[in-house]
């Protein structure tokens, strides 16, 4: 136990003192040709996400420059009149620059190997041996992801909480009825009652913020009312004939591909209907606990959270990602010079050559 706690220490020693390096020294690259460079990129600052881009910032630097532009975007869209006061509290420093991608990529100021030595220690916490497994990965995203969704969430009950007592009715909530006319039937769900009072946990017929966060983001909740309320949700927009459950063609034809987990049984190969069908009968049947031949609410459960993959998932996700890609001795983990080797598969950048840009996204 002694031997392994001396191991420990004098690990951070020596981690420590290459942190002290990166600080004093800056970083040590080969030179390159003046044309060609990397240069860091924030996503776009309009509050919606890309299709499939669940990209969750590793930096909390760059998590908080994204989080305060979006979040200006989203003032000026909700409230265009309101001239804002200069902020009494100090500002960050990247808001002394005209785009705040020319602070991120500027080194002297932000340098992704300092900031990686920097993280690194606090990322490896389960436990502190020096290396970042998958796990210790998928907590850390999870961490920014959940710190982002929260503050969505107290802004949206913000705009919505017209009497300011803290909690939200369905009558704050609910859309006026001329959008109420156009929202469509796959849609419609999500603005009844019956997702507004699954979310009300403690039946007080109110939301406060915590059951709020669960009415927008379901596939995150523990609430078992909500998790009833997504199967059902399920079910109605499959069910063509309207009795209530899928028969098999209904779940052949509108949830089989969104089961996630069905890898054993069902092989990328096999595109045809009539291969989708051994598959596809073998997962129905598993689910038919009743045997009865259809598929009810509460025989979607162990499949919900395939249906609806959590921040956890897509934390995990991530994290399986850049493990793959920076691990070049496929070990099964991260060491810190491996992370500073490929810097940029934790920081989303584009190559710059001359004038002509190409994207690289690599969480698409």
């Amino acid at each position: 136990m002694v031997k392994s706690s001396f191991f420990v220490v004098a690990m951070y020693v020596n981690l420590a003192l290459l942190i002290l390096v990166l600080l004093s020294l800056g970083p040590s690259r080969p030179s390159r040709p003046h044309r060609s460079h990397r240069r860091l990129k924030l996503r776009p600052a309009d509050g919606t996400p890309a299709p499939g881009d669940r990209r969750i910032p590793f930096d909390p630097i760059i998590a908080d420059i994204e989080l305060r532009l979006d979040h200006r975007e989203w003032e000026r869209a909700h409230f265009p009149s309101i001239v804002r006061a200069p902020p009494a509290e100090a500002q960050p420093e990247w808001e002394r620059f005209m785009d705040a991608e020319d602070y991120i990529n500027d080194e002297g100021r932000f340098n992704v190997f300092r900031r990686i030595a920097l993280l690194f220690p606090k990322i490896d916490v389960g436990p502190a041996d020096g290396f970042l497994t998958s796990e210790e990965l998928a907590e850390w995203n999870l961490k920014q992801s959940e710190k982002e969704v929260m503050h969505r969430t107290r802004r949206d009950m913000d705009l919505h909480d017209t009497n300011r007592d803290g909690f939200i009715s369905f009558q704050e909530y609910k859309p006026p009825s001329r959008l109420r006319r156009l929202i469509d039937n796959k849609t419609a769900g999500w603005w009844k009652e019956d997702h507004f009072y699954a979310s009300d946990m403690d039946g007080d017929g109110l939301l406060n913020l915590t059951e709020f966060n669960d009415f927008l983001h379901p596939a995150d909740t523990s609430n078992p009312k909500l998790i009833e309320w997504l199967c059902q949700e399920e079910i109605r927009e499959r069910d063509k004939d309207k009795d209530g459950k899928l028969n098999f063609e209904e779940y052949l034809t509108g949830l089989f591909h969104l089961i996630r987990n069905y890898d054993e049984v069902y092989s990328s190969t096999h595109e045809s209907d009539t291969s989708n069908e051994i598959p596809a009968k073998k997962i129905f049947s598993q689910l038919d606990l009743d045997n009865d031949g259809f598929l009810s609410a509460d025989e979607l459960r162990p499949v919900i959270h395939d249906l609806h993959p959590s921040e956890r998932y897509y934390a995990k996700q991530q994290a399986d990602y850049v493990l793959s890609q920076a691990d070049t001795n496929k070990d099964g983990h991260l060491s810190l010079q491996e992370m500073l080797d490929n810097p940029y598969v934790f920081y989303s950048a584009i190559f710059e050559e001359e004038n002509d840009f190409i994207y690289h996204d690599e969480f698409r």
